[in-house]
């Protein structure tokens, strides 16, 4: 809980060293509480990655009968040791029992419970690949495989100041007007279009007005970026005329499945790397395997 860029910046350094040296893959033990930030925040750093990183983690400590930490890190060794894989992934248990770990995509994967040994879940896409308790490996769909690359650090600047403001009743529009000193803002909007409040439908609702002149406002200055707290499924602003009206606003993210914690890293990173007329542009390209074109469901 007390990550930040400069530490996804020092661990993707270390990773290089390591590379340098002969590896033929990296395991990185991580706590699970932001570890999906981190799987994603190394994705987008570790570019043109020729051989396979796994975060592992484990919901139970390694004092306790009932820990996972056993299984998640032989699953991830076992996979690096037995497969042509490459890339960042993450190896945690796939149900409650001890019979198998998933690899999963580290830009689509998301901790689902506070506690459950399997808390870790593939939003909007499938997992990688299985792990048996046995060490057997079984892919579940299509993998990068590793070639000769020279890798290259796009290293996250640490100065950045993104915000994520979640939707909810009763908004003002002081709430918006709190970032106008950030680099970008996620709005974790509501249902399939990431709506807020910005309707003025009573006399009960005059804030609103407020509070999308504030978003127009700011999204003149920095990326204001939609998702949605449903977590599946895509964003599709042209449902409803709050969304068209958002993105009227400036608002930028229409029809992503994008997940609101990748959403955070990938923006941090292209202001990081790239000139800022590129950057919205960029946000709605598939970069790392964040963003399908079709859904699954």
């Amino acid at each position: 809980e007390d990550m930040n860029f400069n530490h996804y910046n020092l661990i993707a350094k270390e990773i290089e060293k390591e590379l340098k040296q002969g590896v033929d893959g990296i395991i990185v033990t991580h706590g699970t509480d932001v570890l999906g930030f981190s799987a994603a925040a190394l994705s987008f750093i570790l570019e043109d990655l020729s051989f396979p990183v796994l975060l592992v983690g484990s919901q139970r400590s390694s004092d306790r009968g009932s820990t996972d930490a056993r299984l998640n890190l032989i699953s991830a060794a076992q996979f690096i040791a037995k497969t042509d894989f490459q890339g960042v992934a993450i190896c945690m248990h796939e149900s409650t029992n001890d019979d198998s770990c998933l690899i999963m995509p580290p830009t689509k994967t998301r901790k689902m419970h506070t506690s459950a040994r399997d808390a870790f879940k593939v939003i909007n896409d499938t997992p990688i690949a299985r792990v048996s308790s046995e060490g057997h490996v079984t892919f579940l769909k299509a993998h990068p495989k590793k070639e000769n690359k020279k890798l290259s650090l796009k290293l996250l600047n640490p100065k950045l100041k993104i915000g994520i403001l979640k939707a909810h009743p009763n908004m003002v529009a002081k709430e918006i007007s709190n970032y106008k000193g950030f680099n970008a803002l996620i709005l974790e909007g509501v249902g399939i279009a990431g709506n807020f409040p910005v309707n003025k439908i009573d006399k009960f609702t005059k804030e609103n007005e407020k509070i999308y002149h504030e978003i127009k406002k700011l999204a003149k200055k920095i990326p204001v970026i939609a998702t949605s707290q449903t977590i599946y499924g895509r964003i599709n602003m042209n449902v409803y005329s709050t969304g068209r009206k958002l993105q009227e606003a400036g608002v930028i993210g229409n029809y992503l499945d994008i997940l609101t914690e990748t959403a955070f890293i990938k923006i941090a990173w292209l202001l990081s790397n790239y000139p800022k007329n590129k950057i919205k542009t960029l946000f709605h390209e598939n970069l790392r395997g964040e963003i399908n074109n079709r859904s699954l469901l």
